[in-house]
């Protein structure tokens, strides 16, 4: 009886044995996975906090170290390939000089700025840095509004005073002023004239004077180059000279000049371009009529404005609407406009008067006695009073 009740416990427990230990074992193992899955998150480097990072990679393999600066650096010359400029904050700029600063190989360690980007940051920094320690903390009070008066009332009064000069009369009457203030307060009060008359004042004052001179380049229906040498009179607007050509040539361009000027009679001055088709022959025969010939500096298109406007005006009112077949169809068309703009067409710069009408105003005429004559086949047309 006592061997049949003793039988039971004996027998589950060699099968329960097995069963209680390969739980443990799985639970375990479970419990050890996700140790090592903490461990992992634990040392993983974090991009937003680089210093913690930095500490955390104390922990890491060197193999795995590598493997991960060569994947970042992938990653980094694909991000330059992209058209947008990444943004930096100051922070970051700091943070980059001084990692700089203690690595030997930084050129080379850089790849979305240029190692002279690097360098403008940390003279950047090094003139705000010395800019804040050298910063002036007194200084003298500020000058009173009636000594600020007194200035802006003597430049005002002296148009011939300049700043030492009203800082030796304030002197005088027992104030000392230093002379940037005294420029400050002056400018103020009266502009500071340029050391010469500007180009605008000489030409207003010597327009009838001066000629200028420039090239049109135009192409005709077969794609082949026509040039137009234009000579210009800048105080009346009017055509002096013009001529058509395929090969602006140096003897071509010096005849132009010599027809517009018979019996040796021409400007005081002439304006031109840098243009290599000026040459010794065009400066010989500008000599043997004693002009003086300026040339503009290098891409500075208002040094001959009134010349570029009027080569604009052909381009827009004639050259934009027509299909040029040869030469001798170019300069037909240009006879004809230029007739048209010295005869005919008021000028801006005239205040709507015409080269040949500068005198007094005309007499007001019928407006039922006006009649309309093309110009260019139509393109313009110019009213006149009938005639009687």
């Amino acid at each position: 009886m006592v061997d049949l009740l003793g039988a039971p416990p004996l027998f589950e427990s060699k099968f329960m044995l097995p069963s209680f230990w390969s739980t443990l074992q799985h639970s375990i193992i479970a419990l050890l996975q996700t140790f090592r899955q903490l461990l992992k998150s634990w040392t993983k480097p974090l991009t937003e906090t680089v210093p913690i990072g930095a500490v955390t990679d104390l922990t890491r393999r060197k193999s795995d170290l590598l493997l991960e600066n060569a994947l970042l650096r992938h990653q980094l010359v694909v991000l330059q390939r992209q058209s947008k400029r990444p943004r930096l904050t100051w922070k970051d700029c700091l943070f980059m000089v001084l990692l700089a600063c203690q690595l030997a190989t930084w050129r080379q360690t850089l790849l979305i700025i240029q190692p002279d980007t690097l360098l403008r940051w940390h003279r950047d920094w090094f003139t705000h840095f010395w800019r804040s320690k050298s910063r002036h903390r007194g200084g003298h009070p500020p000058l009173s509004p009636e000594i600020i008066a007194l200035i802006q009332r003597m430049a005002t009064e002296n148009r011939l005073w300049g700043a030492e000069r009203i800082r030796g009369e304030l002197r005088k009457l027992g104030w000392r002023v230093g002379k940037g203030t005294v420029l400050k307060y002056l400018r103020q009060a009266r502009p500071i004239r340029p050391p010469s008359q500007t180009w605008k004042t000489f030409i207003q004052n010597h327009a009838t004077e001066i000629w200028a001179c420039d090239f049109i380049l135009i192409t005709d229906v077969w794609f082949r180059s026509l040039f137009v040498i234009v000579i210009l009179e800048l105080g009346s607007r009017r055509v002096v000279q013009m001529g058509v050509t395929r090969h602006p040539t140096d003897t071509w361009v010096a005849q132009q000049l010599r027809e517009a000027t018979p019996f040796q009679q021409g400007p005081k001055y002439l304006i031109r371009d840098n243009d290599k088709k000026y040459g010794h022959h065009f400066a010989a025969v500008a000599a043997g009529t004693q002009i003086e010939v300026l040339r503009t500096p290098i891409r500075a298109p208002k040094a001959n404005a009134i010349c570029e406007r009027f080569l604009g005006s052909v381009r827009r009112e004639c050259l934009d609407h027509l299909l040029i077949l040869g030469e001798r169809h170019l300069f037909q068309h240009m006879k004809a406009y230029f007739e048209y703009y010295n005869l005919y067409r008021p000028h801006q710069g005239l205040a709507q008067r015409i080269p040949t009408q500068l005198g007094a105003d005309p007499l007001p005429t019928q407006p039922h006695l006006v009649v309309a004559k093309p110009v260019l086949g139509g393109l313009h047309h110019h009213y006149a009073q009938l005639a009687a």
